[in-house]
């Protein structure tokens, strides 16, 4: 699933954030807000993606950093919501 959940990820940061970057440009553990790559409104976009597209549900208190500031970090997060759901 990782792998796939990562290629996921990334189309979705290229095609919405990073439209003329090279896919080498963004390593798995860079930083979007340190990197310039999202906004605040850019992690609401990214929030409603991952409802939408993973059938999970982003609480307010998982608004941090570490879930969502990385293509690494929403991995695991993607991971840890879809095994609670289960």
């Amino acid at each position: 699933m990782s792998d796939e959940t990562i290629r996921q990820i990334r189309s979705f940061i290229f095609e919405n954030f990073l439209f003329d970057a090279a896919d080498e440009d963004l390593k798995n553990d860079d930083s979007f807000l340190e990197q310039g790559v999202i906004d605040s409104t850019g992690v609401l976009e990214l929030v409603d993606w991952l409802e939408e597209s993973f059938g999970i549900s982003v609480d307010d208190e998982e608004l941090m950093p570490e879930n969502l500031d990385s293509v690494n970090n929403l991995t695991r997060f993607i991971a840890k919501k879809l095994m609670a759901d289960s």
